[in-house]
């Protein structure tokens, strides 16, 4: 199973949501990272035939079906927002969509609508109708209907997002074996880095309406080879610090690490580096030492978020293990190792990814 988006474009009131995609999604499952505006779930409504494109088609296994409904397709739709039938119980919001297959007897739609519900954890809430359930297990009702049916064409746009941690990572382990061997198409949305790099599959990152890269999701998170796609990919965000290569080294705020092949001095650059990259203890010799202020220290119970004010109004973020304790206006220094830090240029094009990888070219 094969489907392409080829130059598809979408405009609404003015504005472009979606502008010349081209993507070709095969079987198994293929994640879809970006953030809220990027157009993820234009993009799959497009997919799904909700929605006709402004320019560009969409084919399955060579087949235009641009202009064919939702209802010609064979497609099923998982959105953030759970949708049930409210008069239907559980068993019958799964079973419905197996009533009108013909490959479904009736002893199979009763052996499958148990298979799928035991799947989201709500075997014992088969009797209850949507208004007796809490809305993690509406979703789960939402889901487990959705995948009750085989189709060629399976998307879900960020299904996960509203159910609790421990569900939501009990869910992910079970969907990414469930999808693994699929026959049909799985296209799975999400904003959360994590979740596109638990999955491991075939990923996509989006970006004002715009397909920035395709690949390996942990090549890209190693090695992103645009600013856009190291951001979508951090999380929390990514430290930015201005740069400038100078006589084979790059300054910034006062201190310097070597680029021994850059070959484009005065070139100003733009160093990224993860939060967890950042401490406050020092990290092995040649580490940046960057003097800082203390202003905010956030506890999420498991780690701290440490806000620090640099030199010229500059910010950073230290993400830091376990409970942390810090004064507002206390003088310390963040400590970064070169090797984790990130270069690009100031049109955001990756450079290097560490001290010795530099290569500057301008």
């Amino acid at each position: 199973m094969t489907v392409i988006l080829d130059g598809v474009s979408v405009r609404q009131r003015g504005e472009i949501w979606l502008d010349d995609i081209r993507l070709e999604l095969s079987d198994g499952m293929t994640t879809l990272i970006g953030p809220m505006t990027a157009g993820k779930t234009t993009l799959m409504r497009v997919v799904a035939g909700l929605l006709t494109p402004d320019s560009g088609r969409v084919t399955v296994n060579g087949k235009d079906v641009t202009g064919i409904s939702v209802r010609k397709r064979s497609v099923a739709f998982v959105y953030q927002q759970f949708i049930n039938y409210p008069s239907l119980t559980v068993y019958e919001n799964i079973a419905s969509p197996l009533r009108l297959d013909p490959r479904f007897r009736r002893d199979g739609v009763d052996r499958r609508v148990r298979e799928v519900a035991e799947l989201m954890g709500i075997a014992e809430l088969l009797d209850r109708r949507p208004a007796e359930l809490s809305g993690g297990q509406q979703q789960r009702t939402a889901i487990a209907r959705a995948l009750a049916r085989p189709v060629d064409v399976l998307l879900l746009d960020e299904p996960l997002a509203n159910l609790d941690f421990k569900l939501r990572e009990q869910l992910r382990a079970d969907l990414k074996s469930m999808f693994a061997g699929s026959s049909g198409v799985v296209l799975y949305s999400t904003a959360d880095p994590g979740e596109a790099l638990t999955f491991a599959a075939p990923t996509v990152v989006l970006g004002e309406g715009k397909v920035q890269h395709v690949g390996d999701v942990a090549d890209m998170y190693a090695h992103p080879p645009t600013l856009a796609v190291a951001a979508t990919l951090s999380d929390p965000p990514l430290n930015l610090l201005p740069g400038v290569v100078r006589d084979g080294r790059i300054e910034v705020l006062g201190t310097s690490f070597p680029a021994p092949r850059a070959h484009a001095s005065g070139q100003d650059v733009l160093l990224g580096v993860r939060p967890h990259q950042v401490s406050i203890t020092p990290d092995g010799p040649g580490a940046l030492e960057l003097p800082a202020e203390i202003r905010l220290a956030e506890v999420t119970g498991s780690a701290t978020f440490l806000h620090l004010l640099l030199e010229g109004g500059r910010h950073l973020v230290a993400h830091l293990p376990g409970p942390r304790l810090f004064t507002p206006g206390q003088p310390t220094v963040a400590y970064v190792n070169p090797a984790h830090v990130f270069v690009f240029d100031r049109a955001g094009r990756l450079l290097a990814t560490s001290a010795a990888e530099v290569d500057l070219h301008g």
